[in-house]
């Protein structure tokens, strides 16, 4: 018992100095700094922001959503059994199978979805005059010169990019939270040690696209670092709360919590992605089979870690 829960503090200092690490590299380096990159520099930039790109499609799909829905259909199928019994013999067992095989899980990660759709659409009605941007971000980020190319895509609006971070930088600590406690959850060294290797090998890549992702945006340095140790905190709190809980078995619904909440993180994250970091990282037509082949990279080593995650 002394071994295994000195393995998960290991863990949990392991998840603290990776993320932090990751996330730090792009804010403390100058080369990252897209403004003042030109040609090659530039180039290798945009690609890398395509890999982080693929990256974070992969993290929504294989990890949040795989994960959420697991979770929501593991706590269905407890529903179901401990009312079998009422079930079983009713005259309304037809619909109240209907009702189990619901897709809830997709429904809540919809709703996560929506909730930050409507959380943007409100804050462009109540302060329309902030979706215009100032004339420099419009030429920087409307389509006029990015990455060095011209294009006419139209692009988020720059006041966007905060607001959206936001949402990211919280989603990410919820799923964080969980990927902890899943970590201090484990019964063995063995399943421990698996586990956090897992969550180590897409965690860093996840973290060093959220640094890179401030960085574009023009986050000032106070506010990105403090982004990023408060994101580095999420899995290691995770950790703690899950050597803390008795029993692997979550009772009183706080399994259905968390389920729900990891999928409303989930649908919030894909939201994130498919407006924001995916369509400034493909804009322009320089390259797109080099930009396609970086985003599909990305991508294809978030499913690859998937098969320990």
């Amino acid at each position: 018992m002394e071994s295994l829960l000195g393995v998960k503090i290991g863990c949990l200092f392991a998840l603290l100095a990776i993320t932090l690490t990751c996330g730090l590299i792009p804010i403390c380096f100058k080369w990252f700094q897209i403004a003042e990159a030109t040609g090659r520099h530039r180039r290798v930039l945009s690609l890398l922001g395509c890999i982080s790109a693929g990256v974070f499609l992969g993290a929504g799909f294989m990890h949040m959503t795989a994960e959420a829905l697991e979770g929501i259909e593991s706590e269905i199928r407890k529903f179901e059994v401990q009312n079998k019994t009422e079930i079983k013999g009713n005259s309304s067992d037809a619909t109240d199978s209907a009702l189990v095989e619901y897709p809830y899980g997709e429904l809540i990660i919809s709703l996560g979805f929506f909730s930050v759709f409507l959380l943007e659409s409100l804050a462009l009605q109540c302060c329309p005059g902030s979706a215009e941007g100032s004339t420099v971000q419009k030429e920087e980020w409307g389509g006029t010169h990015i990455f060095g190319f011209h294009s006419h895509e139209p692009l988020p609006s720059p006041s966007r990019g905060p607001l959206r971070a936001l949402v990211l930088l919280l989603s990410l600590s919820f799923h964080s939270v969980f990927e902890g406690l899943a970590v201090g959850l484990q019964p063995t060294i063995v399943a421990t040690i698996q586990l956090c290797l897992a969550v180590l090998a897409h965690k860093g890549l996840v973290v060093f696209g959220i640094g890179l992702r401030l960085v574009k945006i023009g986050t000032g340095s106070r506010w990105a670092l403090f982004s990023i140790l408060l994101l580095a905190l999420m899995s290691p709190l995770g950790l703690a709360l899950g050597l803390t809980v008795a029993g692997g078995d979550p009772e009183g619904g706080q399994g259905l919590a968390q389920a729900v909440l990891e999928g409303v993180a989930a649908g919030t994250f894909l939201y994130v992605t498919f407006l924001e970091i995916l369509p400034r990282e493909l804009a322009g037509p320089e390259a797109p089979l080099t930009k396609w082949s970086c985003v599909a990279a990305g991508f294809a080593f978030m499913a690859f870690i998937a098969l320990w995650a």
